[in-house]
């Protein structure tokens, strides 16, 4: 593994460093207390710094700096509406004196108490964005588009949904780096790392920054809204499209796994293995994971787990992406 590789792809992108990094791995020792079989840990990318947190901080590193090289004034972005993404791109831009808008659309099945007021809305707005409220994602493109008119189109840079191309994904790139130079700093030899994967820059980040470090860690992803075989393909996209626009390495195929069992219904609908998966780890390791990503991921791998799915593991890495936030709208349900 040669995690200088990495910095040295890196040093031709320019970067506006926010983030409290690098961030800290934990043994997860109350959760998995069990010495016999693999060890497992946690990478707090909820502990970033920007805006509460999570792993929006690294892309926007890469994005705003972007943005500001372009002379932009303002920044546009979208999500839902309990949007992590959005909160943490809303902060940045308070960061660096920019304007934002967030353009957010609804989510169908989620709670009616504190959704639409709560948690990242409620931090929106402290962070002085200004909220578009949308119908739909082309309801998103039209109002972006008639507000980039009004603000003058060479003025506005619109930061993709989950901070999620080719730009972003450097983010997740460096965080290879950061992982592979605490392993040698630690003497921990990671076999595996286990992410929730959603608008999949993490995932492709990740996959691209150990490919070029050529280190032989999978990478599993465990969907937040769609099923596996969609979500590989739209990693393998974007890592496509990383090649050509960035100039990582082109990734085989055999290199993308996704698992997309554990997502049900649907984004955003916290599950019942995803409350009791947040409960567990709060209880026995007091790590608080979200709704909407982390905690899905961690009900799909617990249960992985415990079918011996990761039995000849020895060292597994699990990236805490953040979304703590998202906690106050699912009060409710967290509560009952």
């Amino acid at each position: 593994m040669f995690p200088e590789r990495i910095v040295a792809f890196l040093e031709a992108f320019e970067r506006v460093a926010v983030g409290h990094l690098p961030t800290p791995i934990e043994k997860l020792t109350g959760t998995f207390p069990d010495d016999s079989g693999p060890s497992i840990y946690i990478k707090r990318d909820d502990c970033t710094g920007l805006g509460l947190g999570g792993n929006k901080t690294r892309k926007l590193e890469y994005l705003i700096a972007d943005a500001m090289k372009r002379g932009c004034t303002t920044v546009f972005t979208t999500g839902g509406i309990q949007s992590n993404h959005a909160r943490q791109t809303a902060a940045m831009a308070a960061k660096c004196g920019l304007a934002c808008e967030l353009f957010l659309t609804p989510v169908s099945g989620t709670p009616e108490i504190n959704y639409n007021d709560n948690g990242n809305v409620l931090l929106d707005g402290l962070f002085g964005a200004e909220i578009i409220w949308c119908e739909d994602d082309d309801h998103v493109a039209v109002r972006m588009n008639e507000r980039a008119q009004e603000h003058g189109p060479q003025s506005v840079y619109t930061v993709p949904l989950g901070g999620s191309n080719p730009v972003g994904s450097l983010g997740y790139v460096r965080c290879a780096q950061e992982i592979l130079e605490q392993s040698q700093q630690t003497g921990i030899a990671f076999d595996a790392i286990v992410i929730a994967t959603g608008s999949c820059g993490t995932q492709a980040g990740l996959i691209a920054g150990l490919e070029i470090a050529g280190a032989d860690i999978p990478v599993y992803g465990y969907c937040v809204s769609r099923e596996g075989e969609e979500q590989a393909s739209l990693v393998r996209d974007l890592l496509e499209r990383c090649a050509r626009d960035v100039g990582t390495p082109t990734v085989d195929a055999g290199k993308i796994h996704c698992n997309g069992d554990y997502f049900y219904p649907s984004y955003g609908v916290a599950n019942a293995p995803t409350l009791e998966a947040i409960a567990r780890l709060a209880k026995q390791d007091a790590i608080l994971l979200d709704p909407v990503y982390t905690g899905k991921a961690m009900a799909g791998f617990l249960d992985q787990f415990g079918k011996g799915t990761f039995a000849s593991n020895k060292n597994i890495l699990f990236i805490h992406t953040g979304g703590q936030a998202g906690l106050f709208a699912y009060a409710e349900q967290l509560k009952a």
